[in-house]
């Protein structure tokens, strides 16, 4: 219920208004990949055959809650113009991903091969902005 003036001079650097987005993300009770999908995304991503992992991550990313999926496909959309911006803003691909992997895919708990599991999580983040056309 908060009213925010995003003329307030506080919200001219882009990493106040990237923290707060990621922070907002990340306290969510549930990430925008749920839980129960989170395992489905890992194993879509380490899918050898680029067609298959290609159709079964857009099969799952169909299959999330509306509400999951009608939010990330709007952040997709936004993040996929800032890549279109990375001579200027260096944020490639792989920027982003590094940045929003752990945030947007994360497991129910958190486990000794967590560092294992950022990899995926980057992989599956990187593999969605490059094929956003296809996927939404």
């Amino acid at each position: 219920d908060e009213q925010l003036d995003l003329d307030d001079g506080r919200w001219e650097d882009i990493h106040v208004v990237t923290g707060a987005l990621k922070l907002f993300l990340r306290e969510l009770p549930e990430p925008l990949v749920p839980f129960s999908h989170f395992d489905k995304f890992i194993a879509a991503i380490k899918i050898q055959d680029p067609s298959l992992r290609g159709r079964c991550i857009r099969d799952l990313v169909l299959s999330l809650p509306p509400a999951h999926h009608d939010t990330m496909k709007v952040l997709f959309r936004h993040l996929c113009r800032v890549v279109e911006h990375k001579e200027e803003n260096r944020m490639s691909v792989q920027s982003v991903a590094i940045v929003f992997g752990p945030t947007l895919l994360r497991p129910a708990s958190e486990e000794a091969s967590m560092a294992m599991h950022m990899v995926f999580q980057n992989q599956v983040v990187e593999h969605i902005l490059n094929h956003y056309g296809y996927i939404f």
